[in-house]
């Protein structure tokens, strides 16, 4: 192997536990370049407490891990971030801004990495002003997207208020970091044509998504009559959807289907959410944050994505197509994936589509294992995390200038 360069590797969060999208993707391509082409340097903000329940964790991830610290977040957190939402820059990228995070940054580059990977362009309000290093932007989402799908479907007039305003910062701050970054890497075709469009950024380069296929193996269906979706359900995207699933799907489903039960696996669920699913009498239960979503999907007949909002790719679509559970979702919720409807699983806009979706896999097992078997063949052959990683290390590779 030809000589290791230094990549240093920029995050605004700690990646574990790996238990959102994000985490997931990017421990993933760390995963796969470690031991590559590169010596990498992570650095990200950390607790004590997650130091030392997963600072092991680090080895896996980077030759080298250097943190700053971060007080833990409590329960008025959320609240308390609401008082920057007359700054310049967006309530989450300003959040993430930090005098100790920007020295330790300031310092890591001062050791002369051949090139460096910001992780989110929220992480970007950590970097120099002048980036003197090549620099390539990992962006997981559309960030302004997920703003503006908020604002659509906000019916609190408030609520649609503060969605526009923080969409308008967004958009701005995107704008300029995608275009201060020397290389973008997108994780679909369609961000990378909605970057275009956008802001007019070109020679965007995309990633594949991957799939840990050992991990998530494969398992025929469940024959019961259960409906799962796996999500971090302190995300507002996430929270909105399962509001649409309760008060506009379910109805339609157990009205077909009475014996219908509904999981949802995801941590911090909001206690007035729980609630308001335990007044409907429905057969609905939380299971709040836990250590492995396997068990769940396997228990379950269908895989339930009812997104309004969002953006990127959403890794828990081919997790579950791994697994063999089918996926019966909007299509925001497979957007920017090559999947096809009827296939690989179903799509259904409206409540009642979705629901109509719903209760044909979970009462017809010849359909529930055509689709579960065509899906996973689809992932084995197309996705895998060490591809995604392997075209990911050649980006970075390439924006090194030649010697």
């Amino acid at each position: 192997m030809s000589e290791q360069r230094e990549l240093l590797f920029v995050s605004s969060m700690f990646l574990y536990p790996v238990d959102t999208g994000a985490r997931i993707r990017t421990t993933q391509i760390l995963k796969g370049l470690k031991g590559g082409r590169f010596r990498i340097t992570l650095i990200s903000p950390a607790t004590r407490a997650e130091i030392d329940e997963y600072g092991h964790h680090m080895d896996e991830l980077s030759d080298r891990y250097v943190s700053w610290p971060r007080k833990e977040r409590g329960l008025l957190f959320n609240l308390a971030r609401m008082r920057h939402l007359f700054s310049s820059l967006p309530i989450p990228v300003i959040t993430d801004r930090s005098a100790q995070g920007m020295h330790v940054v300031e310092t890591q580059i001062a050791t002369g990495p051949d090139v460096i990977v910001v992780d989110f362009p929220h992480t970007m309000v950590l970097m120099p002003d002048r980036l003197s290093v090549p620099t390539v932007l990992f962006t997981h989402n559309v960030e302004a997207e997920i703003f503006e799908r908020h604002r659509k479907v906000a019916g609190n007039p408030l609520h649609r208020f503060v969605w526009s305003n923080q969409y308008q910062k967004m958009r701005c701050f995107e704008s300029d970091v995608l275009k201060r970054a020397g290389r973008v890497v997108a994780v679909s075709e369609r961000d990378k044509t909605a970057f275009n469009a956008r802001y007019g950024v070109s020679g965007v380069d995309v990633i594949p998504t991957g799939v840990d296929l050992e991990f998530f193996d494969y398992q025929p269906p469940s024959d019961a009559p259960n409906v799962v979706f796996t999500g971090s359900m302190d995300w507002m995207a996430n929270v909105d959807g399962i509001e649409f699933l309760l008060d506009e799907v379910w109805p339609h489903v157990i009205r077909q289907l009475p014996d219908a039960t509904m999981t949802v696996v995801g941590r911090d669920p909001p206690a007035q959410l729980v609630a308001r699913a335990q007044q409907s009498g429905y057969a609905w239960r939380f299971t709040g944050w836990v250590t492995d979503t396997r068990p769940w999907v396997r228990q379950s007949a269908a895989f339930v994505i009812p997104l309004r909002v969002g953006g990127g790719t959403r890794l828990k679509v081919y997790e579950a197509m791994a697994m063999g559970c089918p996926v019966v979702s909007t299509p925001i919720g497979v957007e920017g994936l090559p999947v096809e409807h009827d296939r690989h699983c179903l799509l259904a806009e409206s409540a009642e589509a979705l629901a109509d979706g719903l209760v044909r896999v979970l009462s017809d097992r010849s359909y529930r294992e055509g689709i579960a078997g065509a899906a996973r063949s689809h992932v084995e052959e197309n996705f895998s995390y060490q591809n995604a990683a392997k075209v990911f290390e050649a980006i970075c590779l390439a924006a090194i200038p030649p010697a």
